[in-house]
């Protein structure tokens, strides 16, 4: 049975298009970032806003997201993952976003300001331009 077929009340997984992934986390709000550092994988929260379809987020100069977040090579970018979702746990529907794509730190003016939720200065402002953007919505036919 195809997706599209399926009766009213089965689970529905639909893949969202560029469009609407970023309508449904252009609101702001708490995603996950995920690197690797020399460590192993990261995954940290963040909060986040959209700005010229970029995730832009703050976090503190000399932190961790700071120094592994760079490659050490002009002009190279270090690449991450970006995750925003949001879950129902009654209804069991729900959407997930994922960005891929480069972390630049930001220097200069930053045109909106960032909300967090984490106490201390949080100076270094960070920007992931997505090279990739996907997503996926489930729901119930």
């Amino acid at each position: 049975m195809s997706e599209d077929t399926a009766p009213a009340g089965v689970p529905r997984l639909d893949k969202l298009d560029r469009e609407e992934c970023l309508r449904l986390i252009s609101p702001g709000g708490v995603g996950r970032i995920a690197f690797s550092n020399p460590s192993g994988p990261v995954i940290l929260p963040v909060n986040y806003t959209i700005e010229q379809d970029a995730v832009l987020f703050r976090t503190a100069l000399g932190g961790p997201m700071d120094a592994d977040l760079r490659t050490g090579v002009e002009g190279a970018d270090f690449m991450v993952a970006f995750e925003v979702d949001h879950i129902d746990e009654s209804t069991r529907e729900g959407w997930s976003v994922l960005i891929r794509g480069g972390a630049h730190h930001v220097t200069g003016d930053v045109n909106k300001k960032v909300d967090t939720w984490a106490g201390g200065e949080r100076e270094l402002y960070i920007r992931i331009v997505p090279v990739e953007v996907s997503g996926r919505r489930i729901h119930h036919g």
